[in-house]
């Protein structure tokens, strides 16, 4: 392998225009898919609406050992409203740094398992054999992989994970859950000169925000990824100064650890909103691996003369897809591990180290070479 596969594989990643909303992941989709059927893979793609595909490629496989699954997402976030320097989708490079949207976020992470993956198609008959997951629509909420954990006969089994999200090649032993949702309060329209005569629906949310400020969660703070956390992002009301304000919905957001009952959480935040609607449009639990378990233990070591550290236990501060994956690969240890860089995630000018990206793929390789006993 040359650090020049995985950055020319990256830069022709960036060259499809996969920008979600609306997503459009079906060209980059193929174009890997094509990639892994001439390397020997057996390819299958799955839309859950017109051209939002994801690809599940394998080789391999035995009855004595699951596969190890690989995992990354293709679409990528808005441009921003800040002018890039570069061309977001030319994978222009500047020494070290590969530029484009998604280059971090994370073409490079799924181009690196590309060519890791190459260089094994062939190789791993009466192995327990590798999968790669690369979805659509995971910015946002995770659709994708969402549609492809309801259906357990496309996906098979798998009994490690590694999702290629940006961790600058750390390995992560997993990351927060999420609850997000939009709650709708409702009121009475009158006159702004007769406030008395409606019911004001903004004075009710802000009622709810001033409970949900100091929120205590009563959970006690995880020893690697803290407590967690609850961010009210947006609130919309009224519609006119001298209305009373019939209609107003806030936005929440909430960061779980392991152990947290989710349910119990929005039956308790339900009671704070009295009447409201809540309208919850992601509910996933955290990713958390023991940093002790034998696997985590041989990638700690296949990654440590490459950090030049011992790597101690880390978690992600980002969602991934690998929280959706768990519920069709139950148990299966699970890192976060990448090339991209995590603070370039969904910026201007976003970009990605080429060195890192080479590394990346000597350590693909090393934990399918660990995993598959070849």
């Amino acid at each position: 392998m040359s650090i020049h596969d995985a950055a020319a594989l990256t830069r022709s990643l960036l060259q499809f225009d996969t920008v979600n909303p609306p997503g459009r992941e079906r060209d980059c989709a193929r174009h890997a898919g094509a990639l892994l059927q001439e390397w020997g893979y057996r390819v299958e793609y799955h839309e859950y609406e017109e051209g939002r595909t994801s690809v599940i490629a394998r080789a391999g496989g035995s009855d004595a050992k699951p596969p190890l699954c690989m995992t990354g997402h293709l679409d990528v976030v808005p441009l921003g409203t800040r002018a890039w320097t570069k061309d977001p989708f030319a994978g222009d490079a500047d020494g070290d740094k590969l530029y484009g949207r998604g280059s971090s976020d994370m073409k490079a992470g799924v181009a690196a398992m590309l060519i890791a993956a190459r260089a094994f198609g062939g190789k791993l008959a009466g192995t327990p054999g590798l999968v790669l997951v690369l979805t659509a629509a995971e910015e946002g909420g995770c659709v994708g992989s969402r549609h492809l954990a309801a259906l357990p006969a496309l996906m098979g089994k798998a009994g490690a994970i590694v999702v290629g999200e940006p961790t600058s090649n750390y390995p992560m032993v997993g990351h927060k859950g999420s609850i997000k949702f939009h709650a709708a309060f409702r009121g009475v329209s009158a006159h702004g000169s007769m406030p008395q005569l409606g019911v004001n629906a903004i004075y009710k949310a802000a009622r709810a925000i001033a409970k949900l400020e100091n929120f205590d969660f009563g959970a006690p703070a995880h020893p690697v990824m803290g407590g967690p956390t609850l961010n009210v992002g947006t609130f919309a009301g009224g519609s006119g100064v001298n209305l009373v304000p019939d209609a107003a919905t806030i936005g929440i957001d909430i960061r779980t650890v392991p152990g947290m009952n989710h349910e119990a959480l929005l039956n308790r935040l339900s009671g704070i909103f009295g009447d409201a609607e809540l309208d919850v449009f992601s509910n996933l639990h955290a990713v958390w691996t023991q940093p002790d378990d034998e696997w985590v233990q041989r990638v700690f070591e296949i990654c440590k003369p490459i950090l030049n550290e011992t790597p101690e236990p880390r978690t992600a501060p980002y969602m991934t897809d690998a929280a959706n994956l768990l519920k069709v690969y139950p148990g299966a240890p699970t890192l976060v591990l990448g090339p991209g860089e995590a603070a370039m995630a969904h910026q201007t000018d976003e970009y990605c180290s080429l060195e890192r990206v080479g590394q990346s793929v000597a350590i693909y390789e090393a934990i399918i070479r660990d995993w598959c006993g070849v």
